[in-house]
């Protein structure tokens, strides 16, 4: 029935009604307040999102409008977007994180006539790219901002946005949604990117509910249904928590609780107690050196279970599983494995991997204490998701699981993977040429590079952009290389290099915590500068690069390495919001040293 609904919605808000009207006093979004979870039951939503759609209209907003939405995940962020949908406009979601620069080319390439903000934070560097670009008309605050005088835009308070009618407001809802099908542009999605301008993808709503079928398909028939409860933590403005962190919750008639940020993202699992998970790769790489760290501070018998429960684990990924590791089985079942899971609140059935590739030691290692762990791939360009593992198929954590109902995917001549389907994009706003490169004959050219495997699951090897071609013609895969490195205590970031060159050099960014414990094992002051001049600091993570090479080809090989100045991160736009390096930025800052690495 859950598939049936899903299959025959005309659009998103159509889904969500019936939903609603199934689940009415329910508990539906979930925040916390102080010290205590706080819920909205999906009638009290159903009733908010068609009030706020009702005075959308009367603003003047028309069908087809862009409104922009910039704010943390909350409850307010989805009613947000299901009533600009209600309202026949198309939802804009930026990132927090946005510089005023970004949000200029945001409001100027969408035309968006009104913006929802969240609070007076945010409002700071979006307040000057209103004004630059003249076009928004109104500004709705969901927390009180200060009423600024200056500007062509008028300011509306949340809660007197929520005024009105209730059922008046439905009826007038609903008469709107029964003219909208799944053709219809839903949101324009602008792609972070790791070069260049962000893109407009226009994703219609027939795109998000054939991702949603797809995912619901996997929940159902591998785990089945039953009182599921999503952890939203991944900005609700990339496509992959947008889909798969709020309208497929929304698919199964589940609950969703927001996170109140990583510093708090152990601690909410526990309180939450979620039974799925969406995250991106480099937040299980935290979590997997931070379990490592207190098992190993446990003793000698708590490492030699985690030693045991990886061998077992890497033995049946291959493909042996023995009988004579079925006592050792039932004893970690019996004593590691539940003080893992019950740091993830116990009821997790599965944690699904996206937004940029796993490390597979990583995927088994979580697979090894217990932890289902399912590999996604996909692109914003695709609603975004494509293709996931599924443990009745059987996991293997080096591929990304089969296409998803409803997705046809083929391999081109030179590798590149192409897609086609209703989940595809209808483009890029404003951007006809693009389009027409990336969308050929129906099909989406994704610029990745992979095979399927004899199960029908894809392969990735790499981005075909990204690709490093040295200077006799080999390929090489940065990305398989930068996460191997950073699988090393010693390394929490790298980038690697060596295109047209003879070899492959990396930059590093030593580990934080691996670096102030070497400084208090060898008497240095923590200085991560100073620290980096030092030959015994640089043969130490020298060391670490060697391990990885001792696992890689000739031409694979990291032969020279240099320190960076800072990490990468979003602020010093080295990382994009989903935690993907943005290698033409971090080329072009550390060119110089890059260059000298080929030197002497």
């Amino acid at each position: 029935m859950l598939l049936h609904d899903i299959d025959n919605a005309n659009n998103l808000v159509e889904l969500f009604f019936t939903r609603a009207n199934a689940r009415g006093p329910n508990p539906f979004l979930g925040r916390k307040l102080g010290t205590e979870w706080l819920t909205q039951s999906w009638a009290e939503v159903a009733d908010q999102v068609c009030l706020l759609a009702d005075n959308l209209r009367a603003l003047g907003l028309q069908d087809g409008d862009r409104v922009a939405l910039i704010s943390e995940n909350r409850p307010e962020w989805c009613i947000a977007d299901l009533a600009i949908m209600a309202a026949g406009c198309v939802t804009v979601p930026a990132y927090t994180t946005n510089t005023e620069r970004d949000h200029i080319h945001i409001l100027d390439n969408s035309g968006a006539r009104a913006v929802i903000v969240a609070n007076e934070k945010l409002l700071g560097p979006l307040h000057g790219a209103i004004q630059a670009t003249g076009i928004a008309e109104h500004v709705i605050g969901i927390d009180d901002l200060h009423r600024h005088q200056s500007g062509s835009f008028q300011f509306h308070n949340w809660a007197a946005m929520l005024e009105g009618d209730a059922a008046a407001a439905r009826q007038a809802v609903e008469a709107r949604m029964a003219g909208i099908g799944r053709d219809r542009t839903a949101c324009i999605i602008y792609t972070s990117g790791t070069g260049g301008a962000p893109r407009g993808v226009l994703q219609h709503h027939g795109s998000i509910l054939c991702n949603v079928a797809g995912a619901a398909d996997i929940l159902i028939t591998d785990f089945g249904i039953k009182d599921e409860r999503f952890l939203s933590f991944l900005p609700l403005s990339h496509a992959y928590e947008h889909t798969g962190g709020q309208y497929l919750p929304i698919g199964v008639g589940a609950e969703i609780f927001y996170a109140q940020g990583l510093d708090k993202l152990a601690s909410n699992i526990e309180e939450t107690r979620p039974t799925i998970m969406v995250v991106v790769p480099r937040l299980f790489e935290v979590l997997r050196t931070r379990i490592m760290k207190q098992v190993e501070k446990q003793g000698k018998f708590a490492n030699y279970l985690m030693d045991r429960a990886l061998t077992i684990s890497e033995k049946a990924n291959g493909g042996r599983k023995r009988l004579r590791d079925r006592p050792m089985n039932a004893l970690l079942e019996r004593t590691l494995r539940p003080k893992i899971r019950q740091k993830f609140g116990g009821r997790i059935k599965a944690m699904v991997s996206g937004g940029a590739p796993l490390n597979p030691d990583v995927g088994n290692f979580f697979e090894a204490m217990g932890l289902t762990m399912l590999q996604g791939y996909g692109q914003t360009e695709a609603g975004p998701v494509i293709s996931c593992n599924r443990p009745k198929i059987g996991l293997k954590m080096d591929t990304v699981g089969p296409p998803m109902r409803g997705v046809e995917v083929k391999i081109a001549e030179d590798g590149e993977i192409l897609v086609r389907g209703e989940l595809v994009m209808q483009g890029y706003w404003r951007n006809r040429a693009e389009t027409e490169r990336t969308i050929v004959d129906g099909w989406l050219h994704t610029g990745d590079i992979g095979h399927l495997d004899d199960k029908g699951r894809i392969v990735i090897t790499d981005r075909k952009k990204d690709m490093i071609v040295n200077d006799k013609g080999d390929n090489v895969a940065p990305q398989k290389l930068e996460g191997m490195l950073t699988l090393q205590p010693e390394i929490a970031q790298a980038m690697v290099s060596g295109d047209k060159r003879p070899y492959v050099v990396g930059l590093i960014v030593p580990d934080a915590e691996w670096a102030l414990e070497w400084a208090r094992t060898n008497d240095e002051k923590f200085d991560m500068q100073a620290l980096q001049d030092l030959p015994a600091f640089r043969s130490a993570v020298r060391a670490a690069v060697d391990r990885v090479n001792q696992d890689l080809s000739v031409i694979e090989k990291v032969r020279q390495f240099a320190f960076t100045d800072e990490p990468f991160t979003i602020d010093n736009e080295e990382l994009t919001p989903k935690q993907s390096i943005r290698r033409h930025k971090i080329r072009d800052r550390y060119a110089e040293r890059i260059d000298g690495l080929y030197k002497g």
